[in-house]
């Protein structure tokens, strides 16, 4: 055996034992032998066989080996620890993703500085390179090269990736441009219950697109136009109105787009397209007019912004907590929303001087969060499209209602099973009360306990729910993360950096 996999396994051990609260004296009685042995093992000093580790994840009542897959990855968090210091927000996820489908527009090569390393973006990786695209990450995995071939090569797209990302949708605008026809699989990514594409193929119909979808597969055919009027947008949503950006951005002409959103991640698409050489106007508005090109051939750098989501992550995890804690680079017009709820309900913060993000367009601060006596607001929690509360920043409210003195009533109007998710706060002892698919009852102040429990399905109940074990007294176990690495990236290191005590372990 070799002796990565004996440290690999003896750490293993290790983490279980700790979690059962033994000490290796303990573990050594159970197997009947000595502590020195136990600690020869967890330290990766000692052959062991196979009889043994069934032996010793017996004793530990936790499967130490799992044979015959990859198993997944877990977290295990200390909490009832106070946070403290400063930690920088990443750039945003969901504009990230937005501009790797946009580069799909340009012929030239495409540099993208400091992209979120997360799930999402990988998937999206593996679905570019496996069409011929050519990526690399440079300056030391910071940045990420682009760069497309001559003809991109769609049969042999990785369709086990793209299924397991939303953000493929986002093909069909640039593809509608270079392919008379061609396939997607279906769009994936979390469980957030059914959500049409039927906006999407009303906007790009007016580009030619048509679609059927059989046996888990969008077929395309495609027959080039240019709208003669406006587009307007059945459903102000992020992805329609940038799949609607970027099959603009192709046409030799004017396309105006109305009910657009004007959320940061379709900001950062703008920028983006301004860079490519592509002029949008009404950025930031609901109507964009947009000064399409036929064939787009450049070098391009572009800086994506921070993500106000993870942002809203960090203050949270303050609150939760109840930490002082600076958060750094927040891309404060996307949370004035958010801030001002806040405030209403009493969290004492306060911020710096605005300052430009790399984008040199979008607004940053430093924030900074102190403990707090929060009472519940009085009017309910809802999301809006932007300038309105942000959708992906509902979640959260959950956890600091929770510690909150009153009632908050949760209104997640959107997704059609998201609220159900927060429900799994009450098995950290929380108190919430599911009305109905879309609204939940918060009481609060809460105590929160340990537990061990699934992660939920959905990226930001998930990181709701880690949140609560942070400030839980005791051990809690997160199990099947892989959710949350979909959009964060490194995100329990991060927080240990900030007093955080939170342990990653895999089944082997």
């Amino acid at each position: 055996m070799a002796d990565d996999y004996l440290v690999r396994i003896g750490k293993l051990i290790r983490d279980a034992r700790q979690h059962r609260g033994w000490t290796q004296t303990q573990l050594a009685e159970a197997l009947g032998t000595s502590q020195s042995a136990v600690n020869r093992i967890e330290r990766g000093n000692q052959n062991i066989s196979l009889e043994m580790i069934a032996r010793i994840g017996e004793a530990l009542d936790s499967e130490i080996v799992s044979l015959g897959y990859s198993g997944p990855m877990h977290l295990r968090v200390v909490g009832g620890r106070r946070l403290s210091g400063s930690i920088d927000v990443k750039t945003s996820k969901n504009a990230c993703v937005a501009l790797l489908c946009g580069s799909l527009l340009n012929k030239g090569r495409t540099v993208l500085r400091r992209v979120a390393r997360i799930e999402e973006v990988y998937r999206l990786l593996e679905v570019l390179n496996s069409i011929g695209v050519r990526t690399r990450w440079i300056n030391e995995g910071v940045d990420l090269e682009i760069v497309p071939p001559a003809e991109l090569d769609l049969d042999a797209m990785d369709a086990a990736a793209a299924r397991r990302t939303r953000s493929i949708i986002m093909f069909l605008g640039p593809l509608l441009h270079r392919m008379d026809r061609f396939r997607l699989p279906y769009a994936g990514g979390c469980d957030l219950g059914t959500r049409t594409i039927e906006p999407h193929m009303i906007a790009l119909r007016r580009f030619g697109l048509d679609i059927t979808a059989t046996e888990g597969i969008y077929h395309a055919e495609v027959s080039r136009t240019a709208p003669d009027r406006p587009i307007v947008l059945t459903e102000r949503g992020d992805t329609v109105t940038e799949n609607a950006l970027l099959a603009a951005a192709r046409n030799d002409g004017i396309t105006v787009i109305r009910n657009a959103s004007s959320n940061y991640m379709v900001q950062d698409l703008c920028f983006f397209l301004e860079a490519l050489g592509v002029k949008v106007e009404g950025i930031g508005t609901t109507t964009l007019t947009v000064h399409g090109m036929a064939d787009i051939d450049v070098d391009v750098d572009y800086s994506p912004s921070e993500d106000p989501v993870e942002a809203m992550s960090l203050l949270a995890a303050a609150v939760v907590t109840e930490s002082e804690l600076t958060i750094r680079r927040v891309p404060v017009e996307f949370l004035e929303i958010e801030l001002a709820v806040l405030e209403e309900m009493g969290l004492d913060h306060d911020r710096t001087a605005e300052y430009a993000a790399d984008n040199g367009r979008t607004r940053l601060v430093d924030l900074t969060v102190r403990p707090s006596k929060l009472e519940a607001p009085i009017d309910k929690i809802h999301p809006m499209p932007f300038p309105g509360l942000n959708i992906d920043n509902v979640p959260f409210f959950a956890a600091i209602a929770a510690v909150a003195q009153g009632q908050t009533l949760i209104h997640d109007w959107v997704y059609d099973n998201r609220a159900i998710y927060l429900t799994d706060l009450n098995r950290l002892g929380g108190r919430l009360q599911l009305l109905d698919p879309h609204r939940v009852l918060v009481e609060g102040p809460t105590r929160w306990r340990a537990a061990e429990m699934m992660c939920p399905p959905a990226l930001r109940p998930a990181v709701v729910v880690l949140l609560a074990m942070m400030a839980a007294e005791g051990t809690s176990v997160l199990r099947n993360v892989y959710v949350i690495n979909r959009g964060y990236e490194d995100l329990a290191e991060r927080l240990n950096s900030v007093g955080a005590q939170i342990e990653i372990f895999r089944d082997i």
